[in-house]
């Protein structure tokens, strides 16, 4: 796709000003264009996240995204908003990515739950696997008022797993229609293509996420549940797992319980199937795990360290983020890897 282009979307915020930083930077500041692009650079991770399932490959989307903005800035023609223009670009760069990678998955998408504890899962090194999203800068707001979901909403795990099932330009349509507020017109204009077509998108794309996502987001059962009691899930989730007691952390889920693990393939579900697993876990001896307390994706969870004799010391081992229900624990994603602590600012390991 075309690195530069223009934009004609309307903006009245935009029109009849323009930042001075705006014209340095056409002129090759590149201080000037920082600081332009830096309140929107969050938001703009965040919908590379939300195309992309991967915070990683966010990172990279959005500083390709910002590079082809930079070489093509000269040529905006500031008939529209920057913030229109830098999202045209991010999602450009996205569906590219979409193009040449594919979709990522979660251990639900590769096959049938698992009904007893398999011993010996190895990592699966050759699937692209969703993983978690930071919660830091993320509000539970919408991001525009014509907007449907709110911010935190839209990076829940059950949302970006089911984006992942729809074909690029559907995804990019309905992020920027339900996620960012702009209308089927300003995004066929983003898109290069028509309002029709953005609108056929739209409908094949709601169809898909209705069957996938629940009809009562996390953001809203959490609002119930109370931050005390979320607080004390992650505490006796926490303390069952150094304790080794099983019972303690069974009594915490709920029966039709989920848990995965990517990079893990196998997968269990209902209260049985999981009670086996937990079983298995290396949980036997007291004190074996220690936990910190984090939030991904919009949803609370643990970082969980398991003790390591030769490194003398608790290491990273998963990211443990849970689906709640009624008070208890409806699903837990454990993302397998030391990876993913830096990003969610946890230390890698504990003394």
């Amino acid at each position: 796709m075309s690195e530069v282009f223009s934009l004609e979307i309307a903006d009245p915020v935009a029109e009849g000003t323009e930042d001075p930083d705006l014209a340095r930077a056409r002129d090759g500041d590149d201080a000037a264009f920082g600081r332009l692009v830096r309140p929107l650079r969050r938001e703009l991770h965040a919908h590379c996240y939300r195309m992309l399932g991967s915070a990683h490959d966010a990172d990279d989307a959005l500083q390709e995204a910002l590079l082809r903005a930079w070489r093509g800035l000269s040529r905006f023609e500031g008939r529209g908003s920057l913030r229109s223009w830098l999202y045209t670009v991010a999602t450009r760069t996205c569906l590219d990515t979409v193009e040449a990678r594919g979709r990522r998955a979660l251990p639900v998408d590769l096959g049938p739950s698992s009904d007893r504890a398999v011993v010996g899962d190895v990592p699966l090194a050759d699937v692209a696997w969703l993983g978690p999203y930071p919660d830091a800068g993320l509000v539970g707001v919408p991001a525009g008022p014509d907007a449907r979901y709110e911010q935190r909403e839209a990076v829940e795990l059950a949302f970006v797993a089911a984006l992942q099932h729809l074909p690029g330009n559907q995804r990019a349509a309905l992020l920027l229609f339900e996620v960012l507020g702009f209308s089927a017109a300003e995004i066929a204009v983003m898109m290069n293509t028509s309002a029709t077509s953005v609108n056929s998108a739209l409908a094949r794309a709601r169809k898909v996420v209705a069957e996938k996502v629940p009809s009562v987001s996390q953001q809203r059962t959490l609002r119930r549940i109370g931050d005390a009691r979320v607080r004390e899930i992650a505490a006796e989730y926490s303390a069952a797992l150094e304790r080794g007691d099983a019972a303690a952390l069974v009594a915490l889920l709920t029966e039709d319980v989920t848990w995965s693990m990517p990079p893990l393939a196998h997968w269990y579900h209902g209260i049985e199937a999981v009670t086996d697993f937990v079983v298995q876990l290396p949980m036997t001896t007291c004190g074996s795990w220690r936990h910190l307390p984090t939030g991904a994706n919009g949803q609370p969870g643990v970082g969980s360290y398991l003790w390591n004799d030769d490194a003398g010391a608790y290491l990273g081992w998963s990211i443990d983020v849970f689906t709640l229900h009624g008070g208890r624990i409806a699903e837990i994603t454990s993302f397998l890897g030391p990876g993913h602590f830096t990003m969610l600012g946890l230390p890698a390991s504990l003394s």
